[in-house]
């Protein structure tokens, strides 16, 4: 049996333009990611999947019901697939850090960095999670999409860390490549899961944002 999955990371923010670690801060998307939204929408419009996941974090949320509101559009009359919320696709938690560039924390959080990037598997930002607690969910998640939807295509909204965690896992690659898999906003990646294995078919394609500003 093979379920295919499609992949697609939120949108852009102003903290992504910003460069600002945003983790679970609820941000929502900015009037560019509100545009790239509507852009990947009309990419998937004739996609016909037998579910619609989402975290449910705005940036996310918002993603997905631009694809569901153009697959509803195009599939009329006949019914959308459901669109569900799902929190264990949540970005990884960044605790302190969350608001803050990158050297921000360097200078404001210096060991408690170093500590993460030694050891990130297990070291947790402060007052955030690791990696090891955020693949926990993850995987559990994914599980559930594949009893649920055998033979099925589900698409899924999620975000960066997420989305790179669970296509190294996939591939067979060690967990600390995930930090080299780089996913943009709407980038879409189609995974086909096989019982011997993962099949990646296209990854983080874009070619809907062309013009988009």
């Amino acid at each position: 049996m093979t379920t295919r999955l499609l992949l697609v990371r939120h949108a852009q923010t102003d903290w992504n333009a910003d460069g600002r670690f945003m983790g679970q801060k609820d941000i929502e998307l900015s009037v560019l990611g509100l545009r790239q939204a509507e852009a990947v929408g009309r990419r998937l419009a004739r996609e016909r999947p037998q579910a619609i996941y989402a975290s449910d974090l705005k940036r996310a949320w918002q993603t997905a019901e631009q694809i569901h509101r153009a697959i509803a559009e195009s599939c009329a009359p006949d019914p959308p697939p459901p669109l569900l919320p799902e929190p264990a696709w949540r970005e990884m938690s960044f605790g302190a850090w969350e608001g803050l560039n990158y050297q921000q924390i360097t200078t404001e959080h210096p060991e408690a960095l170093k500590a993460w990037e030694t050891d990130y598997l297990y070291y947790a930002p402060p007052g955030g999670e690791n990696v090891a607690q955020m693949l926990e969910r993850i995987f559990s998640a994914h599980a559930q999409i594949v009893e649920r939807h055998p033979e099925a295509s589900v698409i899924l909204v999620a975000h960066g860390g997420t989305l790179q965690a669970l296509l190294a896992h996939l591939l067979g690659l060690p967990i600390d490549r995930m930090w080299q898999i780089h996913m943009s906003n709407t980038g879409v990646s189609e995974v086909d899961l096989h019982p011997a294995g993962a099949v990646l078919n296209l990854f983080n394609g874009t070619c809907h944002l062309e013009g988009v500003r």
